[in-house]
């Protein structure tokens, strides 16, 4: 593994009791009679810098590039110190497994730095506006990585792009193309899964129904939508890069420590409730994290190591 700094330590396992995951407003498939665990396989995670490389995979909207790279760009980079909390605190979490490695100081946890290094255009189509991973991801991986090898890519499609898995099996998706360059795709619900992946700013077509709907902090619901599977997805990747780190479940189905908490946004979060969030008293958008530029987002919740319980902002 060449592209990130990472730390490969023994093979001693470190497990993490948990309760029933949610996913998208419905209960994932660990059910309320079984309890599930998140193990340290012994692998490396994702530590240091990662210098990000943004995909804009067709015609996508100003608002969703803003909402997507002011979210990556917040994860290291503190607002208005007035406003609270930031999103900042929210990646100190996901920095936090660092702690919980073999052998790790647990008072000296270092900065994992997002870097956004550079941002691709595509909007030509070049590879059509139906995407098959094992055809079109390497190809698209590897044409906007070739100078800089490493890179995270990560490729965000336009609405009126599909991608395969994204929507049928999840909102995002990580993988790694010739077991060297990882990278992460992002879909875009707008026209091809509102009611998969919108929730909780839309209804879902399956599982128990929200009986409270919020308003997206960004006013842009499948822009809002994006930034929680990206979050999702980037604290997954990050803990659990190769499939030997931290997560439950077999390898090719794994549950992250992002995926484990899904659903739930704020304290008192349930099955149709997404818990308690803030509200913009001039916008009515709902969030519960400050970042750059006056931005806000609302974030989904990570497992916690320390608490083995999924926590919130």
């Amino acid at each position: 593994m060449s592209s990130f700094p990472i730390r490969i330590i023994s093979l001693a396992l470190f497990s993490i009791s948990f309760l029933p995951s949610l996913n998208n407003g419905q209960l994932t498939r660990h059910s309320v009679l079984t309890r599930a665990k998140i193990v340290y396989h012994g692998g490396p995670i994702l530590l240091e810098t990662i210098n990000v490389a943004l995909i804009w995979y067709g015609n996508v909207s100003l608002n969703k590039k803003e909402a997507i790279a002011n979210f990556l760009k917040s994860l290291n980079t503190d607002g208005d110190f007035s406003l609270q909390p930031q999103v900042t605190k929210w990646w100190k979490m996901v920095e936090s497994y660092q702690a919980m490695l073999p052998g790790a100081k647990h008072d000296e946890v270092p900065k994992i730095i997002v870097n956004v290094a550079k941002q691709i255009n595509d909007t030509s189509y070049k590879y059509g506006r139906n995407l098959t991973i094992g055809d079109f991801i390497p190809k698209i991986v590897k044409e906007h990585t070739k100078e800089a090898k490493n890179m995270l890519p990560i490729i965000i499609t336009a609405k009126d792009v599909n991608m395969e898995g994204v929507c049928t099996k999840t909102c995002a998706h990580n993988g790694i193309v010739g077991n060297i360059t990882l990278y992460i795709i992002l879909g875009n619900p707008e026209l091809e899964c509102p009611r998969k992946c919108e929730w909780p700013f839309t209804q879902i077509d399956s599982g128990p129904k929200s009986i409270l709907f919020l308003q997206p902090p960004n006013l842009d619901k499948a822009a809002d939508a994006m930034v929680i599977a990206l979050a999702t997805t980037l604290a997954d990747m990050v803990t659990n890069p190769l499939n030997t780190g931290f997560y439950d479940g077999p390898p090719k189905n794994s549950i992250g420590v992002g995926t484990a908490c899904k659903a739930i946004f704020g304290s008192g979060a349930f099955p149709g409730n997404p818990g308690k969030v803030h509200i913009d008293v001039h916008t009515g958008g709902s969030f519960n994290a400050h970042g750059i530029k006056d931005q806000k987002f609302l974030l989904p919740a990570i497992w916690n190591p320390k608490t083995s319980s999924c926590w919130t902002l």
